[in-house]
């Protein structure tokens, strides 16, 4: 859910890019005593703004007039109120959700099944990238304290679009991607390793190794960026499986024949290269005394990497000493398709600063989750160390929506929640980015059920590879049974999920996540599965509640498996 921002909205040279963002974090500070004026007047001005459009109208905002009327007649809604008005504007329509135009929809998995589009005009894009420009001046900051400067990024993020709506051709695609299309290509030169045309790659180890090898290349490589710390661990693996060529590559100042590329963008990339034989021998020394490439080894003046902090994030960053070393990860800025929610303060910390000019912020304390009308709180009025649900009131339409983040308040500053993400209600499960949840995989089961046979319990889980990952379908059949076709059932789940979650299906299309494998276990593992979880003082199984999707690659240890099969 959490996710980094690298997008910059101006054309400077780096230390220009530092300064302002510094400028903005330090202005943003002065702000925070007041943080209750910001968010009033933020709701003021988006109510006025919104209350013309028809969405706005379905919501009597015009009738609107304080923060109680508000929260008494705007409905709280999850995405599905909102999916209508946004699929209007879709088709073309204006002044549905917003009276500037849609420029660009973002797009994510719902929790549903159907994809989400999440309309983005320019107002919409200003308030991103203020947040990202708050983050990066506290991260820019710090490494200045410990006397780094500003240098070049690398990252490996495919910035084609998805698609285009059917009848508005507006373009959507995912948010990191729309974002990096809006960076003038001028800037690519400045501020990132690789160039542009590397980013359209749509082939994901092909892209990966072309991004490294410009960005091998340079010795003195500043900071890493990905989505996702799992992207990131990918990288390394591309890393270590490329080595050998990747050093050729640089040697000759080429591009592996091997590498599938589009033809005319081969011959683009190919011109920006040019034979680099010293730091090919440099590359060739750490290989033959290493045995492989690591991150830092090959650029040993990483300053921070950038990705996702908190929540599941966190599981991956055990690895990453091995990798980096000591080198600090920073969070950019907690967001998500529909929304920015804080900008990380600091490096190493899964703590982030509301992002108070970006949404209108309410939040829901636990023991009303359960309520159809939930009473809700205020930033300042919420407490240090307790879990709320969060509402978001933006200019991409939503009022009041719940998006079913649960984060933690960890402190305060100068009455401003210190924020860290802990969970989505349900969770997901990402191989790769494409984030499917337990709703898209009972989906998909439930089929099976009717189809093939009654099923005693099953998880989904994730392969250990990283390069070329694939599912895990982890199934304890009911007593008596056997599969007649094994085969045809992972089949028919493979199929079933990628109807189900649509951004399931663009990776498995692509071969970016490959064919699953279907694990059978033997009969009382769901039951011993059960019992690991058991609470102190609980001897009762049957009240533990296993999800249907799990991160964690060590689900199984100790678990019988009696049948393998992939396809």
């Amino acid at each position: 859910m959490a996710q980094p921002f690298w997008h910059f909205s101006s054309s400077a040279p780096l230390s220009v890019f530092s300064m302002a963002a510094q400028w903005q974090q330090r202005r943003f500070n002065r702000q925070l005593p007041q943080a209750q004026t910001i968010q009033a007047r933020f709701l003021q001005t988006l109510l006025k703004e919104q209350q013309g459009t028809a969405l706005g109208q379905a919501l009597k905002l015009d009738r609107v007039t304080n923060l109680e009327e508000f929260q008494q007649q705007v409905p709280r809604w999850n995405y599905d109120g909102y999916a209508p008005y946004f699929e209007r504007a879709a088709a073309g329509e204006s002044n549905v959700v917003s009276p500037l135009p849609v420029q660009v929809f973002n797009m994510s998995s719902g929790s549903t099944g159907s994809r989400k589009l999440v309309p983005i005009t320019k107002r919409v894009q200003q308030t991103r990238a203020y947040a990202n420009q708050v983050a990066m001046g506290y991260a820019f900051d710090q490494a200045q304290s410990m006397g780094h400067r500003v240098g070049q990024l690398l990252l490996t993020t495919l910035i084609t679009p998805l698609g285009k709506t059917n009848a508005g051709n507006i373009t959507y695609g995912h948010v990191s991607g729309n974002q990096l299309r809006t960076t003038p290509s001028f800037v690519f030169s400045q501020l990132f390793a690789q160039p542009y045309d590397a980013l359209l790659i749509s082939d994901t180890a092909a892209r990966n190794y072309v991004c490294l090898l410009f960005g091998l290349q340079q010795e003195r490589l500043t900071y890493l960026a990905a989505n996702f710390p799992l992207i990131m661990l990918q990288l390394c693996a591309y890393l270590e499986r490329f080595g050998p060529a990747l050093v050729d590559d640089i040697g000759r100042g080429g591009i592996s024949p091997e590498i599938a590329l589009e033809p005319a963008l081969r011959q683009k990339l190919q011109a920006m290269l040019s034979p680099q034989p010293q730091r090919a021998q440099q590359l060739q020394t750490l290989l033959k005394r290493h045995g492989r490439l690591l991150p830092r080894h090959v650029w040993p003046h990483l300053v921070f990497l950038i990705t996702a902090r908190g929540g599941p994030s966190d599981f991956y960053f055990e690895r990453f000493g091995e990798y980096f070393g000591d080198t600090p990860v920073f969070g950019g800025t907690y967001s998500s398709s529909e929304a920015v929610f804080g900008s990380y303060h600091q490096l190493n910390s899964d703590e982030a600063i509301l992002a108070l000019k970006t949404n209108f912020f309410e939040f829901i304390a636990p023991d009303q989750w359960g309520q159809d009308t939930p009473k809700t709180l205020l930033p300042h009025q919420l407490q240090v160390g307790e879990y709320y649900r969060v509402l978001v009131t933006n200019y991409s339409g939503f009022c009041r929506y719940d998006i079913g983040d649960v984060l933690q308040v960890i402190g305060m500053r100068q009455g401003v929640p210190m924020i860290v993400f802990r969970y989505r209600q349900g969770g997901t499960l990402s191989a790769i980015s494409e984030k499917t949840t337990e709703h898209h995989v009972t989906q998909a089961m439930a089929v099976l059920q009717t189809d093939f046979l009654p099923i005693e319990d099953f998880c989904v889980t994730l392969s250990e590879s990283l390069v070329e990952p694939y599912y895990l379908l982890n199934v304890e059949l009911t007593q008596e049974t056997k599969l007649s076709d094994p085969k045809e059932f992972l089949h028919a789940f493979d199929r079933q999920m990628q109807w189900a979650n649509e951004s399931y299906a663009i990776k498995r299309q692509k071969n970016d996540i490959t064919v699953p494998q279907l694990n059978i276990l033997a009969a009382g593992s769901f039951k011993q599965l059960r019992q690991r979880r058991l609470k102190p003082g609980v001897v009762d199984d049957a009240q533990v509640k296993l999800a249907h999707i799990s991160c964690d690659r060590n689900f199984l240890d100790g678990i019988t498996i009696t049948h393998q099969i992939r396809c």
